[in-house]
């Protein structure tokens, strides 16, 4: 039990002998006391004053001087106002430190057979493009999520639903078709991605090409875009997938395998991964089918056109299209589809879909329609709505080709850390293939963090140069001090000094009882990030414990402390905090390097 548990379990049985009241954990707030008052956490008052009929000053001085009298976790206290400032004494903080060095797994839950299932969705590439910059905050917030939720003892199923089918493939198809004289990855020697990217790019170059023609006819420009003979041909070409034409469907199953090639480099390359993989192509048709399954049972309805409509006008939204009048589906129907899918394959009791915050609207209206089909998670899926991201140029598009390319940032975040870190004397001691390793680990670092310390449901700018500092809020900031700790390991274990227990009994300076407290507050840091969903959470904890350790490391001898306990419990201290820096990162999906 953490000491926030036994201060409310004491409060509570203090309210009820003093003032015969009964006390509600909501009523019990307990906080860090502010740096400029002694005490190391902090009761507030308030709530107890109407039942005690006391001043504030007088409740607190009461209540303190119960805790003083029934725990031993209360060494001292004053009362400023409203609040009880509580001093604990320095042998609990020396046994829990004591007990955080036996725990390998300190912080986390593990899941156990009876644990509920998430299922996390995140990724959704289309197959007529690779991946780019918001496809990264994507996958590493999914990612990340993913690690966190694990982290809080759930069972957890990393999901990606590839968007493989529709008019934007075949206009990279059609492309290729006329354009490409046959090229492929291995004759250009381009990622399978990138080339299909290419050719949509193409495509949209041809496209405006032909409208301007028509335009210069004297056509309206509306008109044009309708009747430009290339978009007229990429949905023929649709028609013809969608009736199962033989050489259309071999064209898009050859171009959708040099894409998967492709992705699974970059993620491969980005750390993340997936348990299972949806493909739109296997879901439209089980979606079609769900929808009219629900028509059936009076869920939806049919308009004269043949189309088939939700009404959604009693949950305050409007009316939503499941069927198109010529049976095609939209996105709404694939994702209910996915649904059903996902369903049968594993006992889900959450949803998350982790998707740009565009879509808030999408996903109002799919966990109704959810709900009504009878997936007993709909009406509690979890839309993790997050904000995009831009770059000091501006927003990204695709089609323009003006995207931010996925794999060309990671290699240039890779570069500029093997560069600033060669600048900066980090890598003298690392062998050619030891300095490569750590330029990959600080750039991939550096990138992850800089998009993970931030709020996800906010808008973000992403600024390479920002992110690669080793000075501040910053991923290399945190990964060079965990070198450095690696470091003062390695050098007191050659004086054969292992982490160990400590001396229960030792005096502690005030900033050595303040990174054990960093340290007790990881295991409620873990289960706020999974009730947030938020890995900055988590992000800014690590910063906080990172730079109060190294106010540390600058104020005080470690492997030159003359006092063998002392220097024992500051190695102990040091191992630990470079144990949660490391777990805390691998929850962001970020790994330390051991030198530096």
């Amino acid at each position: 039990m953490n000491i926030e548990s036994v201060l409310a379990n004491g409060v509570k049985a203090a309210v009820e002998e003093l003032y015969g009241a009964t006390v509600s954990d909501g009523q019990i707030q307990i906080q860090k006391t502010k740096k400029e008052f002694e005490g190391n956490l902090t009761v507030v008052i308030f709530p107890f004053v109407k039942m005690a009929r006391k001043s504030p000053e007088e409740v607190g001085k009461e209540i303190g001087n119960y805790l003083m009298g029934h725990s031993d976790c209360v060494s001292n206290f004053n009362v400023i106002k409203g609040f009880l400032n509580l001093t604990i004494p320095e042998s609990f903080w020396l046994k829990r430190l004591n007990d955080i060095e036996q725990q390998a797994d300190y912080g986390k839950t593990a899941s156990k057979e009876d644990s509920p299932l998430m299922m996390v969705e995140y990724s959704s590439p289309n197959t007529n493009k690779p991946l780019h910059l918001g496809h990264i905050r994507n996958n590493l917030l999914g990612y990340s999520i993913s690690e966190i939720q694990k982290a809080n003892g759930w069972k957890v199923v990393k999901t990606n639903i590839v968007n493989d089918r529709g008019i934007h493939i075949c206009k990279s198809m059609l492309a290729w078709k006329l354009f490409g004289n046959g090229e492929t990855p291995a004759s250009s020697g381009k990622k399978g991605d990138h080339l299909v990217g290419d050719y949509y790019v193409k495509f949209d170059q041809e496209y405006k090409k032909q409208i301007a023609e028509l335009v210069a006819g004297g056509m309206d420009e509306e008109t044009a875009k309708r009747e430009a003979p290339l978009m007229k041909e990429a949905q023929q070409m649709l028609l013809k997938w969608e009736q199962g034409d033989e050489e259309v469907r071999a064209l898009w199953k050859q171009m959708n395998e040099w894409v998967y090639a492709g992705f699974d480099e970059t993620y491969k390359k980005l750390g993340v991964d997936f348990d299972k993989i949806y493909y739109e192509s296997d879901t439209y048709l089980v979606g079609k089918a769900k929808v009219e399954e629900g028509l059936a049972k009076g869920c939806f309805y049919r308009r004269e056109d043949g189309s088939v409509w939700a009404d959604l006008t009693k949950d305050g939204l409007d009316e939503k299209l499941l069927l198109r009048s010529d049976g095609t589906s939209v996105y709404m129907t694939q994702d209910i589809g996915t649904a059903k899918l996902r369903f049968d394959d594993y006992p889900i009791d959450k949803m998350v879909y982790v998707v740009g915050n565009e879509q808030n609207y999408h996903f109002q209206v799919l966990s109704i329609l959810l709900d009504r089909l009878g997936f007993k998670w709909g009406k509690e899926l979890v839309h993790f709505s997050y904000g995009m991201v831009e770059l000091p140029e501006g927003k990204m598009k695709s089609r323009e080709g003006t995207v931010v390319d996925a794999d060309d940032l990671m290699a240039d975040m890779i570069q500029t850390a093997k560069e600033t870190s060669e600048e900066l004397g980090k890598l003298e001691e690392c062998t050619a293939e030891e300095a490569a390793n750590v330029a990959r680990i600080v750039g991939l670092g550096a990138l992850k963090y800089f998009i993970l310390k931030v709020d996800p449901r906010k808008n973000m700018l992403f600024n390479p140069k920002e992110s690669i500092d080793f000075n501040g809020n910053t991923g290399p900031f945190i990964q060079y001090t965990y070198a450095r700790i690696r470091s003062v390991l390695r050098k007191a274990a050659a004086q054969g000094i292992q982490p160990t227990t400590v001396n229960e009994s030792i005096e502690l300076s005030e900033k050595e009882s303040y990174l054990i407290q960093l340290l007790c507050d990881y295991p409620a840091i873990i289960k706020e990030a999974g009730e947030e969903f938020s890995p900055a959470v988590i992000a800014n904890y690590v910063y906080d414990l990172v730079k109060e350790y190294n106010q540390f490391y600058h104020d005080y001898t470690i492997l030159g402390e003359e006092n063998a306990d002392k220097k024992q419990f500051r190695i102990t201290l040091s191992a630990n905090v470079a144990k949660v820096i490391k777990s805390g990162m691998a929850l962001l999906g970020i790994e330390v390097p051991k030198r530096m």
